[in-house]
């Protein structure tokens, strides 16, 4: 007769109805720390003290303690024809960057999407302007287009299209040359963020349309753009945002210039900063950036997710 010992192991009991449920993990917050500590000092801590700055008459070289003023800068803010022309300025820039940015790299991206050859090439040439730092494309431009010698003039001299033209100083001229630059320097991050959007869509729904007999036209409209739209919304907006807060680029190309046909918010800001010492109003006027970059980002969200709530609807 053989005897068999069955080994039991202790069953995990379930937490009865005096144990405690949803404590909090103490673990986890140091876990995140590490992570939080650099963006609450060297992005919380300098927007927050940003803010207080904007209600002080905070200046350079004076020797009287700063004071609180209240809404005083934006009250002069509201007033200043200046700054709002700045802001005329930044919205015409941004826009105007924004959507050839997008158009241009949807076509280069549905390009770097095909089968061709030397593909990969072509792919790491698209992103050499992402690399490159914005004062190197500021000064490499102003190069280009250089009066006397720059490569542009030179070319429409040869061609007998004219003497040339000093495009940065013309004051019809300068905002435009910079839309150029903002295009070509920007272009790389949407292509990369659209042509990953593009690679995520199955080749079995292009297929099955091309069976169908759809032409191209009807196959992008009917199945890649379904597909690429969030995706192209989500870049879209960033970008938006991220042309609204250029500064390096306009800076080193015209610094403003000509008579302040490309003075940028966030360049007329610096100038009332470091050029004039008014750090009081160059703190309210990057509140009032924030403000709109905001309300933005969240008419952008709003839309995302009432769209998704519409999705879940109809399916």
């Amino acid at each position: 007769m053989t005897l068999v010992t069955e080994s039991r192991r202790p069953a995990h009991r379930a937490p009865g109805p005096d144990a405690p449920r949803g404590a909090p993990d103490h673990g986890a917050w140091f876990l995140v720390l590490p992570a939080l500590i650099p963006i609450l000092v060297l992005s919380v801590g300098p927007l927050l003290y940003g803010v207080l700055l904007a209600f002080t008459d905070a200046q350079s070289g004076r020797t009287e303690p700063t004071e609180w003023i209240g809404a005083l800068n934006f009250r002069d803010l509201l007033h200043d024809t200046l700054f709002w022309e700045s802001f005329r300025i930044g919205l015409v820039w941004a826009v105007a960057v924004t959507v050839p940015q997008f158009l241009l790299a949807l076509g280069l991206a549905l390009l770097l999407n095909q089968n061709l050859r030397l593909r990969w090439l072509a792919r790491a040439l698209a992103i050499i302007p992402w690399a490159m730092p914005e004062v190197v494309v500021g000064i490499m431009w102003r190069l280009v287009y250089n009066a006397d010698a720059g490569i542009l003039n030179e070319t429409l001299r040869d061609l007998g299209l004219g003497n040339g033209h000093d495009w940065l100083s013309g004051l019809g001229t300068a905002l435009p040359a910079v839309v150029v630059v903002g295009v070509w320097a920007g272009m790389p991050q949407t292509t990369v963020a659209l042509l990953a959007g593009l690679q995520n869509t199955p080749r079995e729904l292009h297929e099955a349309a091309a069976v169908d007999g759809a032409g191209a036209w009807r196959r992008f409209c009917t199945v890649t753009w379904p597909a690429l739209r969030p995706v192209a919304l989500a870049i879209t907006a960033l970008n938006l945002i991220w042309n609204l807060n250029s500064f390096a680029l306009v800076y080193v190309l015209t610094n403003g210039g000509p008579g302040g046909r490309t003075r940028l918010p966030m360049l007329f800001a610096y100038e009332e900063a470091f050029r004039y010492g008014q750090f009081g109003y160059a703190a309210a006027m990057g509140c009032v950036m924030v403000a709109v970059i905001s309300i933005l980002l969240a008419v952008f969200l709003a839309g995302r997710l009432r769209g998704g709530a519409k999705r879940g609807d109809e399916a």
